[in-house]
């Protein structure tokens, strides 16, 4: 088996079909057209059309290209793979429980591809439905919400509420909140709900552990598998205590953290993966190879963080179209900018390497 044929990708949204600031994929209208979209690379332009192209064929294809590399595929990582599997068989074990259900906890630090394997677990368990039942098209197997800071349980019960678009009057009850939700995840066969950002429920507080509490009522309605994401959330206190050991007995983690690079495999892996973003690649004059030759490179760069990776290589395949270049080389990728905690590593793990000067390819 080839190092590509071990590593997959998996679609995104184009920033050319961005969805509108009210159709998040917190709203069934903005998950829907996560899940529905599917992503075609651009053709290249021929030999000879690259030779002499019009003004306006040139600027076309520049844009198709732009959009299409600032928004790359996502790389259908270990992780990924292991949230998508154990979640099927979770969702298996689950729909004959009447209570105590399990589920997965995502949890690790920030750039880790915690979200990525939330919304990707989503999109697959959809598609799969989706294609048990071609014809229903009421159906709405999964719920995406995001736990808002310092959530309240009504904060909370109003993210679920959101996402069907379920309108209340200005003086309601939790109570009516909580069962027009549940009524409405049954008429639609809700059975996997996903939440995002857990770590903003401080279970130290009175406020966040009743909103823990409102979590686990809407899991005990609801005939559904749960997963949660969160930073780092076995040091913030959600095992604790009866709430938390609660929890622990009910939910498997799937920890998610940078890419390690030990000799052998480890590198082996990083290869792969820094391969199939190359392969990705729509310029008309880069060498396949550039970028896996630049594997060393760039996990120094990166701190082995997804995010980060896919920053570089997406920057920098966006200046080489802007510059005319057509070709990513290390001193480009110099001129992509990454977040801070990737620096940081960069300063860590390769303290000694001369830094290119940021300059612009001519």
């Amino acid at each position: 088996m080839t190092k590509r044929s071990r590593t997959s990708f998996v679609p995104r949204q184009a920033t050319g079909q961005e969805l509108p600031p009210d159709s998040p994929l917190t709203t069934k209208e903005g998950w829907r057209r996560f899940v529905e979209h599917e992503q075609s690379p651009p053709p290249l332009l021929t030999a000879a059309r690259q030779a002499a192209p019009s003004r306006k064929e040139k600027l076309h294809d520049d844009e198709l290209r732009r959009n299409y590399h600032a928004d790359l595929p996502l790389v259908n990582t270990p992780t990924i793979r292991k949230v998508i599997a154990t979640s099927r068989l979770l969702i298996q074990l689950n729909r004959q429980q009447i209570s105590a259900r399990r589920g997965i906890i995502i949890s690790g630090s920030s750039g880790t591809g915690k979200t990525t394997a939330l919304s990707q677990l989503g999109r697959a368990h959809e598609i799969a439905v989706r294609k048990r039942h071609p014809r229903d098209r009421s159906r709405l197997p999964v719920l995406y919400v995001t736990v808002p800071p310092a959530a309240t349980p009504k904060m909370l019960a109003m993210e679920f509420a959101r996402f069907f678009g379920l309108d209340f009057p200005t003086r309601f009850n939790i109570a009516d909140v909580v069962n027009a939700v549940c009524a409405t995840a049954a008429h639609v066969h809700v059975d996997l709900v996903l939440v995002d950002e857990l770590h903003n429920l401080n279970l130290a507080t009175r406020t966040g552990a009743e909103a823990s509490d409102q979590l686990k009522y809407f899991a005990e309605r609801l005939p559904a598998t749960f997963a949660y994401a969160g930073i780092d959330v076995e040091d913030r206190g959600l095992f604790a205590g009866t709430r938390g050991r609660q929890i622990a007995g009910r939910f498997t983690v799937i920890p998610t953290a940078p890419f390690p690079y030990a000799p052998g495999a480890d590198q082996d892996a990083w290869r792969s993966l820094v391969d199939t973003l190359e392969s990705m690649l729509r310029l008309h004059h880069h060498q396949s190879g550039t970028l896996t030759g630049l594997s060393k490179y760039l996990y120094h760069r990166s701190g082995g963080m997804i995010g980060s990776l896919s920053q570089l290589v997406r920057g920098a395949a966006v200046l080489a179209i802007e510059y005319g270049t057509e070709r990513i080389t290390e001193d480009l990728l110099e001129e992509v900018p990454v977040d801070y905690a990737a620096e940081r590593s960069q300063a860590i793990t390769a303290p000694g390497k001369p830094r290119s000067s940021r300059r612009r390819i001519a």
